[in-house]
């Protein structure tokens, strides 16, 4: 089947093309809004002798856009750290549980000095799932301080499975 003619390309379409390309839209936006291709775009505003470069000024926003991305995930990085510290010290704090139960459906609760193993491995898992993530967002300079937090954060854990068990 034979590919249908394309519609002439109107002086109104022109007009559009070249007022949307002044204001800095992209040609695929150009495209979209006067519904023509990215071809026929490019076509019209090259015979103005236009172009879709980018000056000086686009660089100079993206490079700024890229630098408050840096900060605001070195940021996320810090809070996370932040977190697993904070989650870290539940290990050893009182820790309520509590459970809802019999035909009543009633509340029990009790205090206990520590959580339960099973939290406690929670509470560790979930650490160093913020240790790590937080690296990744923020990579340690000295690769020696990255094994460094591994092997803190396997050494307890071992010495909770070693004091508790593995239940």
């Amino acid at each position: 089947m034979p590919r249908p003619k394309p519609r002439p390309v109107t002086e109104a379409d022109r007009t559009e093309i070249l007022r949307r390309h002044g204001a800095g839209e992209s040609r695929n936006a150009i495209a979209r809004a006067v519904g023509r291709s990215g071809e026929t775009v490019s076509k019209v505003v090259a015979a103005k002798g236009l172009t879709f470069e980018r000056g000086p000024e686009v660089a100079a926003a993206t490079e700024a856009k890229l630098t408050d991305l840096a900060a605001r995930r070195a940021k996320l990085a810090l809070d996370l750290q932040s977190d697993a510290e904070r989650l870290r010290e539940q290990l050893w704090k009182p820790a309520k549980v509590y459970a809802f139960g019999g035909k009543e459906n009633t509340y029990e609760q009790v205090i206990h000095p520590e959580p339960p193993f099973s939290d406690k491995r929670a509470i560790m898992s979930t650490v160093a799932t913020a240790v790590d993530r937080s690296l990744k967002l923020e990579p340690v300079k000295d690769e020696n301080g990255a094994d460094a937090v591994g092997s803190l954060l396997g050494g307890l854990l071992d010495r909770l499975r070693a004091d508790h068990g593995d239940g």
